[in-house]
């Protein structure tokens, strides 16, 4: 094992003002610490240790067995939090790169060549730094002559001219283990806020004689750390830009950008366009040379090439290909639209699966249903499901055509080339090839309208 991480992830987060440990509150569509985890991964950890406090089981549930656990309690400072991932890399020697679990906008690829840097030095440690215009709040690196880093002095420990120092600290480490904790136990927290700091680390390592590293990064975005809710909106404003250059590069279209929402997991084929006021969420996956939007949320949904949706919500289903559907559709968990099938305006589709080339024009409610290809559904017509406790299936065999207006009470069975008449309830299988028709017979009372208006 040649790296690990470790997170800090145990902050309550108070100006969030939220029952939501801080670390989970979602950036991108996913956590702000899952963010963390997997830009540590991508610089080349082999291992992350999260050390977890306030809503430790929360955090622990949203993670799971992916990483490590360390838990701090009390919380007393950032070199006490670190303190806690001892027992768990006892026998560990190598390097740790240290990572703030609110930062949800670091860089894989950035945090690699830092670790690199750090190595290459031979430094004891090594810190991320950059330039802000206003460093308030945060640490600033104090330089030797030299322009050696000397050591870290926080917002509320420094004085008038360390306050003027831009280069701030980004609360990214490299140290070396074993020795990390062994200074970190040399630690006092005699300072404003009580706490043991782990920048004090630095300052003793240069009291040890050991070597100190700084690596600058141009990147202030990836070392933004959130604290509050606006934080919170900067942040997700920058990943959704990236994200957005992303998959315009890859080839896709966004007609405008500025109403255009894409989760960090979603993925995109090119001569896709997407039009305005789209979200794509979670475990999207859209193909080639397909239309989505305007007006439309799709939530884990994987969508066939060539197809075109707009003014739909569609969430946890899968589309195929050549699909066209909308105006105003839903399509609800675990429904499968088959290849060139097409969905008109106000229909609702739930658990079912719609075979290829099917057409649901309008106005229509498919439920718990399986239906072959080459069906056509009527305007009005809706599959009667629920008996009020329980839910039933309907099967609609290849070329049928259902009439308008028509209710199938399941459990029903259309067969293969079966016709429903225009306003028929079904309550009994209809055979294959077979007309059913399931309405009163209509009667005519002659002269009834004028005797009405007359009374």
């Amino acid at each position: 094992m040649n790296m690990v991480a470790i997170i800090l992830a145990a902050g309550k987060g108070t100006r969030m003002k939220s029952e939501l440990p801080k670390v989970l509150h979602c950036v991108g569509g996913k956590p702000m610490v899952e963010h963390v985890v997997r830009a540590a991964r991508q610089a080349g950890a082999d291992k992350e240790v999260v050390i977890i406090g306030h809503g430790a089981e929360a955090v622990r549930q949203q993670l799971g067995e992916q990483v490590e656990f360390a838990v701090q309690e009390p919380q007393l400072g950032t070199g006490h939090a670190v303190m806690q991932a001892e027992d768990t890399l006892r026998t560990f020697n190598g390097t740790v790169l240290v990572l703030c679990g609110d930062t949800p906008l670091l860089d894989g690829e950035e945090l690699a060549k830092f670790v690199a840097r750090h190595k290459q030095s031979g430094a004891s440690a090594s810190v991320l730094t950059t330039y802000l215009d206003n460093p308030f709040g945060y640490g600033r690196i104090i330089r030797d002559r030299n322009n050696n880093v000397h050591g870290i002095v926080e917002e509320k420990d420094a004085t008038e001219v360390q306050k003027k120092i831009k280069e701030i600290n980004t609360g990214i480490y490299c140290m070396e283990c074993p020795e990390m904790f062994i200074i970190l136990k040399r630690l006092s927290n005699d300072n404003a806020q009580g706490e043991y700091y782990l920048t004090d680390v630095i300052g003793k390592l240069k009291e040890a004689g050991k070597k100190v590293g700084a690596v600058v990064t141009q990147d202030r975005d990836m070392v933004l750390g959130i604290n509050s809710r606006r934080q919170l909106a900067e942040a997700e404003g920058v990943l959704r830009q990236r994200i957005l250059n992303k998959w315009m590069d890859a080839g896709v279209t966004i007609m405008d950008p500025g109403s255009t929402f894409i989760e960090a997991d979603v993925e995109i084929g090119n001569d896709t366009i997407i039009r305005p006021f789209t979200w794509l969420e979670g475990n999207t996956k859209i193909g080639r040379n397909c239309e989505i939007g305007p007006n439309s949320r799709l939530t884990n949904v994987e969508v066939g090439d060539g197809t075109h949706l707009q003014f739909i919500y569609a969430h946890d289903c899968r589309v195929g290909q050549d699909v066209t559907a909308g105006p105003f559709v839903h399509l609800r968990p675990d429904t499968e639209i088959g290849d060139k099938v097409k969905i008109g305006n106000f229909i609702e589709v739930k658990n079912s699966r719609v075979g290829t080339g099917s057409k649901l024009p309008h106005l229509s409610y498919i439920g718990d249903t399986d239906m072959g290809s080459g069906v056509n559904v009527g305007c009005g017509s809706i599959m009667v499901n629920y008996d009020g406790k329980q839910k039933h299936r309907t099967k609609v065999g290849n070329d049928v055509f259902i009439g308008c207006n028509s209710n199938l009470v399941a459990p029903v069975e259309l067969g293969d080339g079966s016709f429903v008449a225009a306003g028929s309830t079904i309550t009994k299988n209809v055979p294959a090839e077979a007309l059913g028709v399931g309405r009163a017979k209509q009667t005519n009372i002659e002269g009834w309208a004028k005797k009405y208006f007359e009374d």
